[in-house]
């Protein structure tokens, strides 16, 4: 009896203060660690994977890991990826990865090669792992070295095809090579304890022309063209105008990634809250129904934030001008009233896209679509650009020659210093906490300078006005368009901050379960099936007796759609 009251009190406990938010363990001790700068130079030799253009698109995803302690087993791995080289067997990146706090125990990098297949699967085309099992400040390294692919986990077809090749020349090899430089630096300045990027600082943006028509996100077409706004074609009437506006914006919706330079500080660590049992199912894919949910977040992670043809990839400066101005065209200065819906991770990725509640999309919206359903993140938010009326240059700034503005038209002068970053700690589901926001600030101010952070907490009432306001002036722009996707418990919906939503889908979990759910509950509980077979058949009863009450007076019912969305009921 005592142990059955002292778990009631803990769940009620649980259900007032769920796990999760802010956690203030630290970061383990350890001794000064290296930098190491990685080199990933070309490929040889690679397969043809894309039979169509008897080519491939390669690109390379390498996971470094280490013997130095997590704060928590679920930390991710350091992580990079290069950009894709189009159509090539035998590609050239010559991209740099600088890492701090390599512990002299040394380091496992894996190295991956794909070709990249949008919308399909990429293939995999083999791998490369290096093992050092110590460093030391005289440690030599290696440059340009070879090393043999593997192909043992490589796409079967592409390599059927190679063997096919090959077979028809003897002196020609299988094995496709890479190229890899690991260059020792020096020590790394503290903190120390956990490793984390150092630079490049780079971008990838990433481009969805359908879900842009769906939201009604329009960018610019080309801003170089003859429709830019200081071209030298610009239109003199008001017609004119308004048919060249319509020319030079396309829609599109942009998902943006922007590797800051390290280290992210400690204190930005934040776990997601286990409001609701399935969320913690979500998260850790425990489960049957846990694995489906975590698999179709990665899926919708992958959707938005898609690599194709389209996606453009740059650098910039670490910490500089240039990288603010960089921000500033990826958010589109002050242009159309927007809010963006961002996250960081541990390693210092910025994740944004223009969502917001105004739009009604829910997968759009989730910061567990942002982060990828990571368990651990640094913080999470939402944040907006604002014009300054009167903006103030100090006497350096306005006596050093400002980096040229990547962005054309009005835009093409534009400088940090006129220009309010607003960003927020609003996100239900890591709930950053707002003591760390100073933190959020000063890592923010390194990276972008010039920029002017502001960071509020989400309790703040006149920033949730000024937010809502925003809202507000996107939906008069006409550039808002309403509709709600994947409303399914199957999708993630579940990462919502909107209790109330997940209060609706329990009491109705049977109505919105997808096929593939139910199927699977089936399987398990057989008898469910003769429960299903006896409603479906009071159903059919019910519909010969004749329309209901409400029905006969002129009430229409409407369906609840194939994606759980729910209708409506109108008179």
């Amino acid at each position: 009896m005592l142990g059955k009251y002292k778990y009631q009190k803990q769940k009620i406990k649980d259900k007032t203060n769920p796990p999760g938010g802010f956690d203030p363990k630290p970061i383990p001790d350890a001794p000064p660690g290296y930098t190491i700068k990685f080199t990933f130079h070309r490929a040889e030799n690679l397969p043809v994977a894309d039979i169509s253009t008897g080519a491939s698109d390669p690109f390379i995803t390498a996971h470094l890991s280490t013997s130095l302690l997590k704060r928590h087993k679920e930390d991710p791995d350091l992580c990079f990826r290069t950009r894709t080289v189009r159509r090539d067997l035998e590609p050239v990146w010559e991209e740099d990865w600088i890492v701090a706090n390599v512990p002299a125990s040394g380091f496992r990098l894996k190295c991956r090669l794909y070709d990249e297949d949008w919308p399909d699967h990429n293939d995999r085309l083999g791998n490369v792992t290096i093992y050092v099992h110590g460093l030391n400040e005289s440690w030599q390294g290696y440059t340009e070295k070879v090393f043999d692919v593997k192909k043992r986990m490589g796409s079967k077809r592409a390599y059927l095809l190679k063997a096919g090749a090959t077979a028809l020349h003897s002196n020609v090899s299988m094995t496709p090579r890479l190229y890899v430089s690991a260059v020792m630096l020096g020590k790394s300045d503290p903190p120390h304890g956990q490793i984390y990027t150092v630079g490049p600082t780079y971008y990838f943006q990433h481009f969805s022309p359908m879900i842009g028509r769906m939201t009604g996100i329009k960018v610019n077409r080309d801003p170089e063209g003859p429709n830019a706004p200081n071209s030298e074609q610009a239109p003199t009437t008001e017609k004119e105008a308004k048919a060249a506006e319509k020319k030079a914006q396309k829609y599109d919706f942009q998902a943006i990634e922007i590797q800051l330079a390290g280290p992210v500080p400690p204190r930005l660590y934040h776990r997601f809250v286990e409001f609701r049992p399935i969320i913690g199912l979500l998260f850790q894919g425990a489960g049957l129904r846990g694995r489906l949910l975590n698999k179709a977040l990665h899926h919708q992670h992958e959707r938005i934030y898609n690599f194709d043809s389209s996606t453009d990839w740059g650098m910039f400066r670490p910490c500089s001008e240039e990288a603010s101005l960089q921000l500033l065209k990826l958010a589109h200065f002050d242009e159309g009233y927007r809010v963006f819906t961002y996250i960081i991770t541990l390693d210092g990725m910025l994740r944004f896209t223009e969502t917001g509640k105004e739009f009604g999309i829910d997968l759009l919206s989730k910061h567990t679509m942002h982060s990828d359903a990571q368990i651990y993140i640094a913080i999470s938010g939402e944040f907006y650009i604002r014009k300054k009326k009167h903006p103030k240059l100090s006497a350096a700034a306005s006596s050093t020659k400002s980096p040229r503005s990547p962005e054309k038209g009005p835009y093409s002068n534009a400088r940090p210093q006129h220009y309010q970053l607003i960003i927020d700690n609003d996100s239900g589901t890591y709930r950053p906490d707002k003591v760390v926001l100073p933190d959020l600030g000063e890592y923010l101010g390194r990276n972008f300078p010039g920029l002017e952070i502001v960071t509020l907490g989400c309790d703040d009432e006149d920033h949730q006005k000024r937010k809502e306001e925003q809202r507000e002036l996107r939906k008069k722009s006409g550039q808002g368009l309403k509709m709600v996707l994947n409303r399914s418990p199957s999708s993630s919906s579940f990462s919502s901050s909107d209790l109330s939503e997940l209060d609706e889908i329990e009491r109705n979990e049977d109505a919105h379960k997808s096929k593939r759910e139910r199927a699977w509950e089936f399987l398990e509980d057989p008898t469910r099936v003769k429960e299903a077979m006896s409603l479906s058949k009071s159903k059919s009863k019910s519909a010969e007796d004749g329309p209901s009450a409400s029905q006969s007076n002129g009430a229409h019912v409407g369906g609840g759609g194939g994606g759980g969305g729910g209708g409506g009921i109108t008179a």
